[in-house]
């Protein structure tokens, strides 16, 4: 075996080590390139399929990572890989190589081949820059699936592969296709799993004289993306329903059951117009005579006030916590408040005889009610208790902000990096109700069978 051969065997395990650290398919083709040059080629390019159709005009292919020896000559190939896939003619090595699923190999002459499937322009000038000396196009193959194809380029003074190399190099691209098919696998669940999160978390309502802000923020893992939900609505007689819930467990199965239980709560609430204690037991009951497979912790909140109440600038809210993290709210002051749950509040369908306990507090005009889900406080290096001591901190810090720029500020400061969680949060502000409703807060969104809706809507 010569020298060549040697260096190329213990790139397998290398790509197989390298490609397994990340789920990222962009990442992956980009290490790939790199783990590639200079042991096996001076230069390379990596081309994905768009999708798996059989025939060829169907095919959509995009040249996705490439890296090159020669610093001096990276701009170079950059930009020829910016141009090859529309300059191809219709039959090329790279084509002939995905349609067949077999290695291509031209050992000399490569600029001389490359000159028969490129249309004149720039991308044939580009070539001729790079020079080549050889040429060998492998394709990406895995699972039945054809995700593309490398292109590995020698330049002058380094000879072609050898059949042993094409041999080893068969071998490298099954690691390589393996990889990036789990990459896209990946990215297909965590799409799969926002995609059918994010229809199902609606704008909330907007009640005269109260902006409530609501986000979303998904975990950088799929994995992790799974049950955390936020609502807000209104009960037929004009009270708001505020709603945070985190399902047990992280997978488009804790999403599904999020789904459930939200479309339950939405109904129950509406229907029963009962108090949040009221509605969560009758939640805990339909999942049990449902047998639905779920726990989950969760804060049901109702806004609620009585003339005599707006007339002195004041608003109750009644809440109960079903195992769940405290509401916080910011005094009109700016001092911030928690609202902690009795410890034997149980978790949502563990014990469905529990009796929930309704919890009462009156809030100023101009003071913010902010639930969330643990991904805002909660991360690897800080316990819950420090979390909820730097959420309070921040609490404090933008207790002037606009609802929408205190949530924005919150997900920016509190998570962990893009998130090992996924996060619910909302802010409700209640503005006063003697002065006319803020420009920041938008405009009033509620159902037109509820007092205080719009006139016509």
């Amino acid at each position: 075996m010569d020298e060549h051969t040697t260096g190329l065997r213990p790139l397998v395990s290398e790509i197989v080590n390298q490609l397994a650290q990340t789920s990222d398919v962009d990442e992956a083709v980009r290490r790939l390139a790199r783990l590639l040059v200079p042991e096996a080629a001076d230069w390379c390019i990596v081309t994905l399929v768009a999708d798996d159709e059989s025939r060829t005009p169907h095919r959509h292919l995009s040249d996705i990572g490439w890296w090159h020896a020669d610093p001096a000559s990276r701009a170079t190939l950059a930009e020829y890989a910016a141009v090859r896939i529309s300059a191809l003619r219709e039959h090329s090595m790279l084509m002939d190589s995905i349609d067949s699923l077999r290695l291509v190999h031209v050992p000399t002459d490569a600029l001389d081949a490359l000159d028969e499937v490129l249309v004149p322009g720039r991308a044939r000038d580009l070539a001729e820059q790079l020079a080549p000396t050889s040429l060998t196009v492998v394709p990406l193959h895995s699972r039945g699936r054809t995700l593309g194809a490398l292109t590995l380029f020698m330049g002058e003074g380094r000879a072609a592969l050898t059949p042993a190399d094409l041999a080893v190099l068969s071998q490298l691209s099954d690691a390589a296709a393996l990889a990036l098919d789990n990459a896209r696998l990946y990215r297909q669940q965590r799409n799969v799993a926002l995609t059918f999160q994010r229809s199902l978390l609606t704008a909330p309502v907007e009640p005269d004289h109260m902006h409530v802000a609501a986000r979303y923020q998904p975990a950088a893992e799929a994995t992790r993306v799974g049950g955390d939900w936020y609502d807000a609505f209104m009960q037929p007689d004009g009270s708001t329903v505020l709603v945070i819930g985190d399902v047990v467990g992280h997978n488009i199965e804790a999403a599904a059951l999020m789904a459930q239980l939200r479309s339950m709560l939405r109904a129950v609430s509406v229907v029963t117009q009962g108090s949040p204690a009221e509605v969560v037991e009758h939640l805990d009951a339909a999942v049990r005579t449902l047998q639905i497979p779920v726990m989950a912790t969760l804060v049901v909140a109702r806004i609620e006030q009585t003339r005599e109440e707006r007339a002195r600038g004041i608003t109750r809210m009644r809440w109960t916590n079903a195992g769940h993290l405290p509401p916080m709210v910011i005094n009109p002051d700016g001092t911030v408040l928690a609202l902690p749950a009795p410890p034997n509040d149980p978790l949502l369908g563990l014990m469905p005889d529990r009796r929930r306990t309704d919890h009462e507090i009156t809030l100023d005009r101009e003071s913010t009610v902010v639930l969330y889900t643990d991904g805002l406080i909660e991360r690897r290096t800080r316990s819950v208790n420090d979390g909820l001591t730097e959420l309070h901190d921040a609490l404090a810090r933008h207790a002037e902000l606009p609802a929408d720029d205190l949530t924005d500020a919150l997900l920016a400061e509190l998570p962990a990096g893009p998130g090992e969680d996924d996060i619910a949060l909302i802010a409700v502000r209640l503005h006063r109700q003697d002065r006319p409703r803020p420009d920041e807060a938008g405009p009033t969104q509620v159902p037109p069978d509820v007092p205080g809706a719009p006139t016509g809507s």
